[in-house]
């Protein structure tokens, strides 16, 4: 047995679920009825992030509802996109570019350690570039601390991972 477990708090998306999610949503907005003949659109660009265009503001809407359906059915957390504000595009469009957060920012991750430190437990934290390490002797006590995270409402996503 182990000394010491582990285990990782991460903001993270899988692309591979996206692009899933993605495709799902094409082909519903193909069948659509009150998308028939509109210039509506979803599209994953290279730099991992999503372009929307729609013909008016409903559109817009109802193809943002469409792929975040399709994104919670395939696991990715609704929380860790970030959506950009609309722009007018061309033949009187509307675009909106939806990119995703990687990683936890620096000074949510200081409120996440003094989270942690606060809980009185006997676990360690430390922040390791854009993830958080949390190890202890106890996994009574990292479990304690995942459901402490989990009961707390971040503008973020945060998910757990290689727990050891």
């Amino acid at each position: 047995m182990a000394d010491t477990h582990t285990f990782d708090i991460v903001c993270k998306v899988e692309m591979h679920e996206v692009k899933n999610a993605i495709d799902q949503a094409r082909k519903q907005l193909a069948v659509r009825y009150d998308f028939k003949g509109s210039k509506s659109s979803i599209t994953l660009n290279k730099e991992d992030s999503i372009t929307l265009i729609a013909d008016d503001d409903y559109k817009l809407e109802s193809l943002t509802e469409i792929l975040k359906e399709k994104l919670v059915k395939r696991k990715v957390p609704s929380k860790a996109l970030n959506f950009g504000k609309t722009e007018n595009a061309l033949g009187n469009t509307l675009r909106q570019v939806i990119t995703f957060q990687s990683g936890i920012p620096t000074d949510r991750a200081k409120e996440i350690v003094k989270l942690i430190k606060g809980m009185k437990l006997k676990v360690q934290s430390q922040i390791q570039e854009d993830k958080i390490r949390v190890s202890g002797k106890n996994i009574d006590d990292l479990q304690a601390v995942m459901q402490s995270l989990k009961d707390q409402d971040y503008d973020f996503a945060v998910q757990f991972e290689n727990y050891k």
